[in-house]
């Protein structure tokens, strides 16, 4: 499955960014997909994951009650929605897709076989 990610851009602290992640080439209902980040001089670290149904979702304890994670499996698309938004933040956030024969979601890297380009979050003070 090929993943887009965009929506990324400059944004003050406080403020709010909606991601988006179009997906293409298999069945995007056969996997889960999750929301991923990294800022630089460190790992990639996991953000936010929604299962193929859409009907569980997890987050990492730092971006709960302000990020939101969400799907539309008529269009293919998944989405974060980061409100709140505080300069430790920035980072390239990553959308990725697992097959769903692995379990409803995971929050490692490894759970995940396909990955978007990544797209530019800054968050400034």
């Amino acid at each position: 499955v090929q993943l887009q990610a965009s929506g990324g851009g400059l944004v003050q602290a406080g403020g709010s960014l909606r991601l988006s992640c179009a997906a293409s080439g298999r069945t995007f209902r056969n996997y889960y997909m999750g929301w991923f980040r990294q800022a630089p001089g460190k790992e990639r670290e996991f953000v936010a994951a929604i299962s193929a149904s859409g009907g569980r979702t997890d987050y990492a304890d730092s971006v709960k009650g302000r990020f939101t994670i969400s799907r539309d499996n008529a269009k293919n698309m998944v989405y974060l929605q980061m409100n709140s938004l505080k300069p430790e933040n920035t980072a390239v956030y990553y959308c990725a897709a697992g097959p769903i024969d692995r379990g409803y979601y995971y929050t490692n890297l490894r759970g995940y076989d396909y990955w978007g380009q990544g797209t530019q979050v800054t968050v400034s003070s």
